[in-house]
């Protein structure tokens, strides 16, 4: 099997890519080890950016979207029992994000793929990335029982953190950063209207807790425990409970409750891997980075990736010129640290690290305060939040 571009990994990232390098008339391949209905049903992010949300429209991924996903202008701070909204358009120029899950997006694209695009091979587990530096690099794959071996003029490693992709990179060329939180998440989705129309992110001396939704009669909501936390520890009151605690505000605002229906513990780290670029692979999203979610740049930081790249290839087919492509690494790179940063000070700024001295517990009400009181603050986080550009 031959192909232009071998993409590994059929989550929003590879077929998002695979959408583009179509509309720009070159051939791709995806190979993705799990089934179908496991891709279009794995919970993961749901707050798409401005600039995600506009890549998506001009792919034709946009028209559900468009019908069911919720726009918001804004998200509520809450500490000392205050509130606090921050107005995204009124202080970026009119930009939004749109609450649409991943899940949604998974099931758009691979609709778009299989009517139209290139091959979408599901239960195809990539073995090995070879001949990376070489002008053919190629993909060792195993497909219905089967080896076989796609070769390329690229491979794409859209296949998360533990995917094969990076692991051809020789050590020795790269370089990680990373940053592990001694704490996680624990989510829920619960059959119930959300109690605020806009995301509240909470910060409390018991902990940080997060109210977002996944439609208008499902709430997705969070709450700050320690690392390694079972989530089966958690009786479903104990955590209503716990995050009416949390939300709480002077002006007797109400959480309302809902029949559990999923929980899972997320853990928090920082990752970057350095180069993104190594001959012909290259690397996107979690393959290369993974940010807290706190900040909600997981999904988008690799849309950002892909945009980038498929636009390098279009740039190298139609001019001749590889100066886009030899630019790819340090070009994610920008965005993606300006996003691990975001990602950082939101983490830092509402979530009570085990041990904080009542100085520390000071400073990061002294931060959400700044924000509070001042524009220039506030329209620093509006910006980080709806989208740093593309490229």
């Amino acid at each position: 099997m031959r192909t232009t571009v071998g993409i590994i990994g059929a989550g929003p990232a590879g077929l998002l890519l695979a959408r583009l390098l179509h509309d720009a008339g070159i051939d791709s391949v995806v190979l993705e080890s799990r089934d179908r209905a496991y891709v279009e049903q794995r919970q993961r992010a749901g707050i798409l950016e401005q600039g995600t949300v506009d890549v998506l429209r001009a792919a034709g991924a946009g028209e559900r979207m468009d019908r069911e996903g919720l726009p918001h202008d804004g998200i509520e701070l809450r500490f000392a029992g205050r509130r606090h909204r921050v107005d995204f358009p009124a202080l970026t120029g009119g930009r939004s994000v749109t609450v649409y899950a991943q899940t949604e997006v998974c099931k758009d694209l691979i609709a778009l793929q299989l009517r139209d695009g290139g091959p979408l091979l599901f239960e195809a587990e990539a073995l090995a990335v070879e001949g990376a530096d070489t002008d053919s690099p190629r993909v060792r794959f195993r497909h219905e029982g089967a080896e076989d071996v796609l070769e390329c003029d690229y491979v794409v490693g859209c296949d998360g953190f533990w995917g094969v992709a990076r692991k051809a990179i020789p050590a020795e060329l790269t370089q990680v950063f990373e940053r592990t939180y001694p704490f996680g998440w624990l989510g829920i989705l619960a059959d119930v209207a959300p109690s605020h129309d806009e995301l509240v992110y909470a910060r409390h001396d018991r902990g940080f807790a997060l109210l977002s939704m996944r439609s208008p009669s499902v709430s997705r909501l969070y709450l700050q425990v320690p690392a390694g936390t079972d989530a089966e520890e958690w009786g479903d009151e104990e955590i209503w409970d716990e995050l009416e605690r949390r939300f709480e505000t002077a002006d007797g605002w109400r959480l309302e409750r809902g029949s559990i229906t999923q929980k899972s513990v997320t853990p928090m780290r920082s990752y970057v891997h350095e180069p993104m670029r190594h001959g012909r692979l290259f690397l996107a999203g979690d393959a290369a980075h993974i940010v807290p979610p706190t900040g909600a740049k997981g999904l988008n930081l690799a849309v950002g990736d892909v945009v980038t790249f498929a636009r390098a290839l279009a740039h190298r087919e139609e001019t001749g010129s590889a100066e886009l492509l030899d630019a790819y690494s340090a070009t994610c790179l920008r965005r993606v640290w300006q996003a691990e940063r975001f990602s950082y000070d939101m983490t830092t700024m509402l979530h009570r690290v085990p041990g904080a001295t009542p100085f520390e517990d000071r400073l990061q009400l002294a931060r959400l305060e700044r924000i509070a009181g001042s524009r220039a603050a506030e329209t620093d986080l509006a910006e980080g939040y709806t989208g740093f550009p593309f490229g």
